[in-house]
């Protein structure tokens, strides 16, 4: 009701927000949401702005009059890779749910996998689009995220068979096949996840 606007207005930009459909990803009490800073000092300012504002001391003190609605918060920066496709905050759907992919991996294997995606994910957006690509590289840790939209649980099973069958997927299997080798991951995290009635991006 309040955060979105005060977001906004501390120079943050509002891309989505959805809520996990599986419990073991935390349906029912977690939120998973995206923002759009200039730069990280952007992000910074904002951050601290925000937290000073009178409004919004007022709102996050209304809402934890019966206690804390935060048991925890983890905030983690993103940076598009070449090969995104740039984040349009207009898109709509009808009833979409999207896939988020986290791959964590172990240092020095980032440049790895971002070769073998960037070999790959041609013939994989024939099939079904990619919302974003993302890589992060903070304290040793490397993410490598991506979100897929798809117009039903359906679609999306129906998608994954195809383009496993294709023999072209996963792009570790390609890049065997090029010559190259495949990345090593230290966890994979697969979340469906559907957007809330205020995500910008649906």
């Amino acid at each position: 009701d309040h955060t979105l606007k005060l977001f906004e207005k501390h120079g943050m930009v509002n891309v989505g927000y959805w809520v996990p459909l599986d419990a073991k990803d935390g349906a029912g009490n977690k939120l998973i949401y995206l923002l759009e800073h200039k730069s990280r000092e952007a992000a910074a300012a904002s951050w601290k702005s925000f937290g000073a504002d009178p409004e919004w001391i007022k709102v996050r003190t209304a809402s934890e009059a019966a206690g804390k609605i935060n048991e925890k918060v983890e905030s983690v920066f993103l940076t598009a890779t070449d090969f995104s496709p740039a984040l349009a905050q207009s898109a709509k759907g009808s009833g979409r749910v999207f896939e988020m992919r986290t791959y964590t991996l172990e240092s020095g294997e980032l440049p790895v996998l971002t070769k073998a995606w960037e070999s790959a994910i041609e013939e994989r957006v024939k099939v079904s689009p990619v919302v974003a690509v993302w890589i992060s590289e903070i304290g040793g840790l490397n993410k490598f995220c991506h979100i897929w939209p798809y117009r039903s649980l359906d679609e999306r099973n129906n998608v994954r068979n195809q383009v496993q069958a294709s023999g072209n997927w996963p792009p570790s299997a390609k890049a065997k096949r090029e010559g190259g080798r495949a990345y090593r991951m230290l966890k994979q995290e697969n979340k469906i996840v559907m957007p809330s009635a205020f995500s910008p991006l649906k």
